[in-house]
């Protein structure tokens, strides 16, 4: 079976820009040889701290940036060689959900105006029943078309804004950190709300995060970065259950009462470590770690990580 998405070695540096040491002669490493892969009504989940280049990748994906080198195969075509205008009957198809709800909503529109714009974008339009429809598909009731979205909850808007884009029936929809500006009973009906919507829909999830906790649950496939590498991939429950990947390991903890300290602050993806990224924060660091890079290998059936010790965690 063709995925809906494939990544295949996805590479982008951008130039040191002023205030960079290096300004001039380095570049920031912002992915660099990413490859996965996401099918049908499946939800695929990119976890990892600021600057291990997950919104560099959703941009890609979105074609708002152009990769160095690497594919993105959407429904079989490669459409980082596509021109924007050969893009454009992709725009309905792939669509996202930002983090902050209020932002991501004009406050001058009512909600009814949120939903045509969203299907004028894309040369669509409903019928008044199907906008009702849609409200009501994610909690809300048609009465709230005419008001505008500072009139309501965090919670509500980010409602609105999953309605927004359901109108134009995306097949994957990307979710850039879709829960983190909300409180913790909040995120938990939105998760359940998108787990529904999932189940009613078939559309495909690419959820990103920081927090393991948060995406655990919704997971079919959890992807840890790091400085622009894979450090661990595999099955939720695997990953999350005996994470092979010491910085697998101190993300999961910090949920917990047995926290893991890392040493250090993150590194610069300007002048990455050599050997593994993550050498330099590790507690488990070796001559080997600081000398040569390990590379994503299969240590048990699904379950892939760059750590040469992976084996020591199973």
């Amino acid at each position: 079976m063709i995925p809906l998405l494939e990544v295949k070695d996805l590479k982008k540096y951008f130039p040191a820009r002023k205030g960079f040491a290096l300004k001039g002669q380095g570049f920031v490493k912002a992915l660099d040889g990413i490859s996965f892969s996401l099918g049908s009504a499946q939800t695929f989940s990119i976890v990892g701290e600021s600057g291990c280049g997950k919104t560099t990748l959703a941009k890609i994906i979105l074609k708002l940036i152009r990769p160095d080198s690497g594919s993105v195969i959407f429904q079989g075509r490669d459409i980082t060689k596509i021109s924007q205008n050969q893009f454009r009957p992709y725009r309905r198809d792939i669509q996202i959900i930002f983090q902050d709800p209020y932002s991501s909503l004009d406050p001058r529109f009512t909600v009814r105006r949120v939903l045509v714009e969203a299907e004028e974008a894309v040369g669509q339009k409903s019928q008044e029943q199907d906008l009702d429809k849609i409200l009501q598909t994610v909690g809300l009731t048609k009465d709230i078309k005419n008001r505008f979205s500072f009139e309501f909850s965090g919670g509500q808007c980010q409602r609105i804004s999953i309605a927004r884009v359901l109108i134009v029936m995306p097949k994957l929809l990307i979710l850039d950190e879709p829960v983190s500006a909300l409180d913790v009973s909040l995120q938990a009906r939105i998760l359940e709300l998108l787990e529904d919507l999932q189940d009613k829909l078939g559309i495909s999830y690419l959820f990103i995060s920081h927090n393991l906790r948060i995406v655990r649950k919704i997971s079919d496939i959890i992807m840890v970065m790091y400085l622009g590498k894979i450090l661990e991939m595999g099955a939720a429950q695997q990953v999350y259950n005996m994470p092979l990947n010491p910085y697998t390991q101190a993300l999961i903890s910090a949920s917990t009462d047995k926290k893991i300290i890392l040493k250090g602050e993150i590194a610069s993806n300007i002048n990455v470590p050599s050997g593994c990224r993550f050498h330099t924060r590790c507690l488990y660091a070796k001559d080997i770690c600081r000398e040569k890079e390990p590379p994503l290998a299969e240590t048990e059936k699904g379950h892939f990580s760059a750590c040469h010790f992976a084996t020591n965690f199973l």
